[in-house]
This record gives structure tokens, sequence and C-alpha cells, in this order.
């Protein structure tokens, strides 16, 4: 503080020393954050969400806020905090210590180690293609008007609740999300309107995967139902099902045959598809009780399948699960890239990178749907080429390749004629182009996920697109804006400033400079992008240039992404690791899981680290492949 010390604060710093250094700072620690903190950080006032009150409190293991720490570790050292307006500063020796401690607290004392054994529930994603692999075919809406645009046809996306975004910031986080009433309705509902689909006469096909050719009443006999039953509910249960378990299913077709056989056989089938070994992730994994291990066969190949295609293992992930053969790293690598090359790979498009960077939102509030869904597939075709074609981890940023149609081929001019001609698609349900990849010569304003007109868009004017950038590309999270942040203010009387000198003034309060000093130079170096995601070649050139807080100066965005690539390449690198991992595991990155995103960071951030690489080390990993079991 920067007058005397509070009763308040002397009582939380006298409960404080009483804790020992494997739970809580040190004294020296304690002292520099009650002196120069706790004024702005605890009790009735707590600015930027950090409460030092609750950091310090008794009993409070630093480790468990560890993401915390490192924000006050960077504002502290990096000189962010306290405001320039403290008088009262820190001195060089207590960052040091402070530096120190935080080095010993959370980099060097912590060793890797798995997470906690978790049960999930299959998202409604998940379940969608699950289903789907399950008849052989998607359940579609039956509204004729749907399929005449480019609107979601799916059934199950129509009828399942939205999954909410777990901690780690995707929705197959689910392990605390329960089941409700209506969701379980639903789900009967589907699986219902599925298995009469699967034993309607236009699915003899997929239904005879099951059952083998069928006689030519169309119905299986009860060899054909039994045999039905032996396949259909291990595949559903993603491994091999004892038969004690099968029998109670088999049993309840004895004595019938004809269409009171199919009946109870569908019957049978849906118990088994609304049971909890179906609907829920993990839940039939060996493990011991209260050790820590590796995951068995079948559930490694279930987080492998889900992770890739977010869909259940096929039959030869299986296989090698049943021989034991996924326990071989170079096994596991191969089935990465055959897994990749799969079209069910775009999942870590449509899926990881629309939740990882909220592509979402792009095209939302576009009246044109096929324009929309123009701008809504560049990102995503962009994004699938880079996992699906094995592209470098920096193309992410930096890259002379794109993906356009007709709606979006004029943000490329001179290189869009490449593209060559677009036929307009026949029939009222087609109307919606498919995108072309394109190569980029001529058009340097282009290029990587940042520059694509949707995306820019999306992220309207500098403050915004720089947030996005920090948070989204470069892993760097704020805290929630002041409460008294304002307006950016009009043009004092007799002067004409730009918007970025009216945008200086406005964060010369010392609160907003914290921030925005991260911020700005990476939203104005897009400034040079309409709010439409063109590119302003007409018009006066915008100020675009910019210094980061680590003193890197850049003119315009083509600056900025060598910078990105080069020596800010570690944090680009390693922000993917740590996306990638917690969508991966379904869950957020603990601080025993910080040494082994280092550790991968690292291996790819020293070569040209890939996509490919970057699976194949998350699946290898000791997050990955092993648990502690509760």
């Amino acid at each position: 503080m920067r007058h005397g010390v509070s009763l308040f604060v002397l009582s939380l710093s006298l409960a404080c020393l009483s804790l020992g250094l494997a739970e809580s700072p040190d004294v020296e620690v304690r002292g520099l954050l009650v002196r120069h903190c706790l004024e702005c950080h605890g009790g009735e006032k707590v600015k930027g969400k950090i409460d030092f009150t609750k950091l310090l409190a008794k009993g409070k293991k630093v480790t468990d806020d560890f993401q915390v720490w490192g924000k006050v570790r960077d504002a502290l050292v990096g000189g962010d905090m306290p405001p320039e307006e403290i008088k009262v500063r820190p001195a060089e020796s207590d960052l040091e210590i402070f530096d120190k401690w935080y080095r010993q607290r959370f980099i060097d004392s912590i060793k890797a180690k798995p997470g906690p054994f978790r049960v999930r529930r299959l998202s409604a994603i998940e379940f969608r293609h699950s289903l789907r692999s399950m008849l052989g075919f998607d359940l579609k809406v039956a509204i004729r008007e749907a399929e005449q645009t480019t609107a979601e046809t799916s059934l199950v996306m129509k009828l399942l609740p939205t999954d909410p975004p777990g901690a780690s910031g995707f929705t197959n986080d689910t392990s605390g999300n329960p089941l409700t009433t209506v969701a379980w309705e639903r789900y009967a509902f589907l699986a219902e309107a599925g298995l009469s689909e699967l034993f309607s006469s236009v699915r003899h096909n997929e239904l005879e995967v099951y059952t083998g050719e069928l006689p030519d009443s169309g119905l299986p006999d009860r060899q054909q139902a039994e045999q039905m039953v032996r396949t259909f509910i291990p595949k559903a249960w993603r491994r091999p099902v004892p038969s004690d378990k099968l029998k109670p299913f088999l049993d309840a077709l004895q004595g019938l045959q004809g269409s009171a056989l199919v009946d109870a056989l569908k019957g049978e089938l849906k118990a088994a598809l609304l049971s909890p070994a179906f609907l829920y992730r993990g839940l039939l994994a060996e493990g011991k009780p209260s050790t820590v291990g590796v995951v068995d066969a079948y559930e490694l190949a279930e987080r492998i399948s889900y992770f890739i295609w977010a869909d259940m293992p096929d039959a030869e992930l299986t296989a090698l699960a049943k021989e034991g053969k996924l326990a071989d790293p170079q096994i596991r690598a191969n089935q990465v890239r055959r897994m990749l090359d799969d079209p069910r790979s775009r999942s870590l498009s449509e899926v990881f990178a629309t939740q990882w960077l909220s592509l979402d939102q792009v095209a939302i509030g576009n009246v044109n749907p096929h324009k929309a869904h123009a701008f809504k597939s560049q990102p995503l075709d962009y994004m699938d080429y880079l996992f699906r074609e094995d592209r470098p981890l920096t193309e992410l940023v930096d890259s002379r390749v794109a993906f356009a149609n007709p709606h979006t081929q004029g943000y490329y001019p001179g290189d869009n004629r490449r593209l060559g001609r677009f036929e307009k698609p026949r029939g009222i349900e087609q109307k919606a182009f498919q995108n072309r990849k394109l190569l980029l010569e001529k058009v340097q304003e282009r290029g990587g996920v940042l520059t694509i007109p949707g995306v820019l868009a999306m992220n309207r004017g500098p403050v915004t697109r720089g947030v996005w950038i920090l948070e989204r590309i470069l892993g760097d999270h704020l805290g929630e804006p002041p409460p008294d942040v304002g307006n950016i203010p009009g043009n004092p009387k007799g002067k004409n400033l730009s918007f970025r000198e009216r945008f200086e003034m406005h964060r010369s309060k010392a609160t907003c400079a914290v921030c925005h000093n991260k911020i700005d130079p990476l939203g104005f170096a897009l400034q040079a992008y309409d709010n439409g995601g063109g590119f302003r070649r007409n018009t006066p050139k915008e100020d675009t240039a910019g210094r980061l807080p680590t003193g890197e100066s850049f003119e315009d965005f083509q600056g900025l992404k060598k910078i990105l690539v080069s020596s800010r390449k570690f944090d680009l690198v390693r922000n993917i690791v740590e996306r990638t991992m917690a969508y991966a595991l379904c869950r957020k990155p603990e601080i025993h899981d910080q040494p082994i995103i280092d550790a991968i960071a690292r291996n790819l951030d020293e070569g040209e680290g890939t996509y490919r690489e970057l699976v194949i080390e998350v699946i290898n990993s000791l997050s990955f492949q092993q648990a502690i079991f509760p």
C-alpha cells in the first residue's frame, strides 16, 4: 500500500505468515504484494478480477491459481503494475525475489503428471457423429425448406440442447454438465427414429452390415437378429462386451419371429443406445482405483478417435486396440496419418478450430445466406487444409494459400483469375459454391487466418481485433475491462485528430494502458482492412505502425506477421499446443500439464513443427495416455 497498513491488511499478513512456503508465498513475497498490490486488489476493491485476499487466504494452495499468478508475475516483472501514477514502486530487488519465487513454485518444482480420470457425456456433436457411425447414415430434418438453404439439416443438432463450453473453452468438456430429463427424452426420440429408419425398406444396405444378406421378407431371422446384437452393442459401447452382459439382450428375442422379433430387436438396440455405456465416454474404462496408470487400449482408441474425428473408433482402430498394438508409438503415428486423411478429420476445423478461434461468429448478421456461407466456409476450409495437408504451425498466421469462391474471390485481385470459371450449381438445394484452393502470388495483404475477410469482419475495430489476436492466437488472457472504461473522446476544439490519436488520448489513463499497451499495436496493425474485411486501397493510408511491449517495432501487418513467426513464434506455438491439449483432454490443462505442454511446444518450435506432428505429440503425451483413477 502507498500509505501505511490497515488493521485488515495487517491481520491478513499475519494469517499468511502462518502458512509454509509449500502452500503460499514466502514472507518477502507476501510483503511485496501487501505493500504494492492489496490496495487495488483486495477486500471490497478488486480490479482486474485479481483478489489477493483470496489468493493469500489461509489454507489456499498457490498452485490452484497458477494462471492468475502468471498474470501477476507478468504485470509486476513487466512493469505494468503498479500503475504509473503510483509513486512508491517495488524495488528491483523485490521484483527479482518475486520472479525467483514464481519460477521455483510454478516452473522448476512442478513435475509432470496426468490428470484425474473423468467420465464425460458425449457432446451433441459427438452424439451426432456416433449415431451416424452406428446407423450408417445421418438423421436429417424432414422440412423441405431446410434443404434449400445452407442451414443446419441434422435432426440431432436441431433437437439436442446446445452444449455450453466447459472450463477448457470447448463443448466436449462435459464432465460437469449433467444429463437433463429434456435431453434424455430427445436422446430416446433420436434413437427410436434412427432405428426405425435403419429397419425401413430404403436402408437394407445399412442393415445388412450387421445382419448379412436379408431374406426376401426384408426382415432378419432369429440367427441374424442375435448376430446383430453381438455386433451392434460392442460397437456402440466401443469395446468387447462379455457374454453375460449380452445375455439379457439375447434373452429378450427368445421365441419370437417376423415383425414381433424385429420390434423386440429394435427395443433392445434402443436400450443399448440409451445406456450410459453409449452416452458417456470412458464409463467402461478399466483402471485400478487410487492409482496412476496407463488407460486401457479401448479407452486410448476412444480418446484418439473423439479427438481427431469427434466420433467413435472405427473397425481398424478397435482391432488394433484388441490386439494390444496401440501401445506402439509407430502404429499410433500411422493411425494419426490415416485418420487425418479421412474426411471425418474435418471435425478438427468444424469443431476444434471453430470453438478455439470463435469462427461460429463469422458471418453473423450477413443477410445474404450464400455470402454468409462463403465467409464462414473460408476459415473452415483453411484450417482443414492446415491439419490435413500437414502444414507448419506458423501458417496459422503466415501463408501463401487461401480458399475462395465467387462470393469471396474479389478479395484476391490478380490471383483470383486462377480460380477458373465457377458453374452455377443446379437445383434449389445447391446454391452454395464450394471453395477452391488459391495460391497467392500478387496479393500480399492476405494469407493466414488473421486476414481472411470473414475473420476481419467478425472482429471489427482495432480493440476487438487486438484482443482476438492476443487471446486466441498468442494465448494471453486479459481480465475484464474496468467499469469506468468510457468512450473514445471526440476531437478537442480546434483540432482534427485521427481516430488513432483520439484513441491514444483515451488510453492515457493508467488503468486502461495496462491492457491497451498490448492490445492496440496488434489491432491498429489491421487498420488497413475495413469492417467488411476489405483492404483499403483507395483511401488515405492508415497509420498501421506499432511497437509491442517487448520493444519490437513494425510498420504494418506484414511486419507484425514476421514478428509473430520469429521472435514471438514460441508464444504462438505454445498457445496452439495448449489449445489442442485442452480439446484433446476435454478439460482445462492444470499446472501439472504445463511441463508437458512446454516440452511439446519446444519440440515443435525448434523445427518446422507441423499440425500432424502436433496431433502425434499430444496423443503420445503423458496427459493423454495416462490418468489418475479415482
